[in-house]
Parts: structure tokens; C-alpha cells; sequence
């Protein structure tokens, strides 16, 4: 019987290392998940922490442009100070 899905998905391969096939399927076990759920979730944790980190550093660069910066002079006796 083939599965319904609730979105259109695609097939992917991937080579995994066998220690991480063991680990997906300890916690595939655990949870009582298929492995193809723990890989999605995964996968899907992991694009969101990219696009974060992407987000965070388009903010960064917007601000140096915008010249909102502090001198690297402070920078270092602040640091200076911290010993």
C-alpha cells in the first residue's frame, strides 16, 4: 500500500556514515518514529539554523554599513581589562 502524504516529496540519497545510521536508528527506535521521520526533522532543524545564522549575519553586515561599529582600540582595552 503506497503512503499518502500530506505534501509532495522527493526521494533523496544520501552516503551516511554507519556510526550516524546507528545513532538515527537508536533514536528512531526510541522515539518509535520511522527513520525517514528522524532524518526530516533533522534536516528541517538544521535549514532553520542556517537561515538564522544566514539572517544574523545580513544583520551584522547591514549595521557595519551602516557604520554602527566600536573601534577596535576599545575593543582591545576593554578586553585588556577583563584579565
Amino acid at each position: 500500500m503506497a503512503r499518502v502524504h500530506a505534501e509532495e516529496t522527493k526521494v533523496v540519497t544520501a552516503h551516511i556514515p554507519l556510526p550516524l545510521v546507528a545513532r538515527v536508528d537508536e533514536l528512531a527506535a526510541r522515539l518509535d518514529r520511522p527513520r525517514g521521520w528522524i532524518v526530516r526533522q533533522a534536516l528541517s532543524e538544521w535549514i532553520a539554523q542556517e537561515d538564522e545564522r544566514d539572517r544574523l549575519t545580513r544583520l551584522a553586515l547591514d549595521s557595519v554599513d551602516a557604520g554602527r561599529v566600536v573601534d577596535h582600540e576599545k575593543v582591545k582595552t576593554w578586553a585588556a581589562g577583563l584579565k
